[in-house]
């Protein structure tokens, strides 16, 4: 399957309509990599397999684990929780869809369902979720682990971008987290889809940056990089 990337974009006139309110592009220029968390949404073969989008963010992601696990901070993997389906779900996406839906997550032990291109240390989390958000109070461990650790940023990465990868970053800024999301560490069917969520991410939720940008970050958490950092289309 070939990897395909996103040609991902947020209009001029919302990025100048930031930079007059705040003074600057972006929402957060520095970050402590020992008080951030990368979240990984959704990377399991059931997804990974039908979108070349999706095999397309594989690579990012594990740039994005790699270097901030190596500076301290955490990586969180999050799987769809496998159940069975409600007749909720029943009467929204039909019977055969809604099952297909509450079994996506896989079977067998939690690591072995994640895609297997990745390299998942023992000290990464891995968890389940029982909603599209993973920090849904009651749906997901996620909070709680992430409030043990002493997190204050959330760098978000998956799919599908305006589904789980959004819901959870809204629910992560209802919550005080400081929020990131990687434009190019995100993957939608369309790229309609994938930029309507940048848009709303980067207006109400979070800031939008790219695999490149955030590793420098990382790399040097005292703000040295600030507005030098910003990616294509941002």
């Amino acid at each position: 399957m070939e990897r395909r990337m996103h040609a991902w974009r947020i209009e001029e006139r919302e990025i100048k309509r930031q930079e007059s309110r705040r003074g600057r592009r972006h929402a957060y220029v520095s970050l402590a990599p020992e008080r951030t968390a990368l979240i990984v949404v959704d990377m399991v073969p059931f997804f990974v397999e039908e979108n070349e989008y999706t095999y397309g963010i594989v690579p990012n992601i594990s740039q994005l684990a790699d270097t901030l696990r190596a500076r301290g901070g955490t990586v969180a993997w999050i799987l769809p929780g496998v159940t069975e389906p409600t007749p909720v779900d029943e009467e929204f996406f039909g019977a055969e869809q809604a099952k297909v839906f509450a079994q996506s997550g896989g079977e067998g032990p939690l690591r072995e369902r994640i895609w297997h291109e990745f390299d998942i240390p023992d000290e990464d989390l891995i968890v389940e979720k029982t909603a599209t958000s993973a920090f849904f109070p009651g749906f997901s461990p996620l909070p709680e682990l992430l409030q043990e650790r002493g997190i204050d940023t959330v760098v978000i990465t998956g799919t599908v971008t305006n589904v789980c990868s959004e819901a959870s970053a809204r629910d992560a800024a209802t919550l005080g987290y400081r929020v990131i999301f990687v434009a190019d560490g995100n993957s939608a069917r369309r790229d309609e889809d994938h930029n309507s969520t940048l848009y709303t991410i980067y207006r109400t939720y979070g800031d939008v940056r790219t695999t490149e940008d955030v590793i420098k970050l990382v790399n040097e958490p005292d703000g040295s990089v600030g507005e030098q950092v910003g990616g294509v289309g941002l």
